[in-house]
């Protein structure tokens, strides 16, 4: 038995607000072939419904046509959804990718950080379709343990888990292009300190003890092309983001609204060409700012 697929089963069923897990079961009638719904992010600690909910959507099958040619080469598709609930209105972006790319890359069988640095830390299976649930304990567990195997080798040697994950979360973020401030890792550890300690210790005994010195070498040598790919991958998948990005408008729109004031109009035209319309929008903003200064 796996101490560590055990504690992760676990984190994976805790209960979440209603119109969470109402959001995810609507996402999983609107996606071709969803298998399950992952909520992540930091609305799972703070529960404040009025920010955009995070979910991962996995599916058997990459989208049709030109977008899931894209998908397969670029994961994850990404798109904005609204979904009125209890009398308001909640928001989400969601990020979709096929069961099987998330199972191979949570295990580290590629040079992306992302899912990996994302899933070791906590998340909610909101919904499962038949057959699913067991697979996804499965690669988060595994993205738990590549985590913890990549914090060992690039943190202190017989460092405390604290210092082993936040060397690990130092290196992701100066990996990737993230719009996070420094120190953004602290945040997370001091949530819930205690967790990060018992998934550091689980996989430790999961792998017959803390990693020896041939074996951190190893990982080592192995991070050196994960962190050279970090940046071009994220600025491959932004450019592709801006192509591609479903409710880019309304996204935009909202965002706009509830940090400047200013109510945007989504027209159809705004909708269908969210980049050819940015400049005009952005003006509008300006102006109206102008004018209430």
């Amino acid at each position: 038995m796996s101490r560590l697929r055990d504690l992760v089963a676990a984190e994976l069923s805790v209960s979440t607000p209603a119109p969470i897990t109402a959001f995810a079961e609507h996402l999983a009638t609107i996606f071709p072939d969803a298998r399950a719904a992952l909520f992540y992010g930091s609305i799972l600690r703070t529960g404040d419904l009025t920010g955009v909910l995070d979910y991962y959507v996995l599916t058997e099958k990459p989208p049709g046509g030109w977008r899931g040619f894209f998908t397969r080469i670029l994961w994850p598709d990404v798109s904005y959804h609204e979904l009125s609930h209890g009398g308001a209105v909640l928001r989400a972006k969601v990020a979709l990718m096929t069961l099987s790319q998330f199972r191979k890359t949570a295990g580290g069988g590629d040079h992306d950080t992302t899912i990996w640095a994302r899933f070791v830390q906590p998340c909610a299976l909101i919904w499962a379709g038949e057959g699913a649930r067991e697979v996804v304990i499965d690669a988060v567990t595994d993205a738990c343990r590549t985590a913890a195997r990549y914090a060992q080798a690039l943190g202190p040697v017989g460092g405390a888990p604290h210092a082993l994950w936040t060397a690990l979360f130092q290196e992701t973020y100066k990996a990737e292009l993230r719009v996070e401030k420094a120190g953004r890792e602290v945040s997370i550890l001091t949530f819930d300190p205690a967790r990060y300690d018992r998934v550091m210790q689980a996989a430790q005994a999961d792998q017959g003890g803390p990693m020896g010195e041939g074996e951190r070498i190893r990982v080592r040598q192995a991070w050196t092309p994960r962190k050279l790919l970090g940046k071009p991958l994220n600025a491959a998948r932004l450019m592709k983001a801006s192509f591609t990005f479903q409710g880019a408008a309304r996204y935009a729109a909202w965002k706009i609204e509830r940090h400047t004031g200013v109510a945007v109009e989504v027209t159809p035209w705004r909708e269908r060409h969210p980049i050819l319309a940015a400049p005009g929008v952005l003006m509008k903003v300006w102006k109206s700012r102008r004018k209430t200064a």
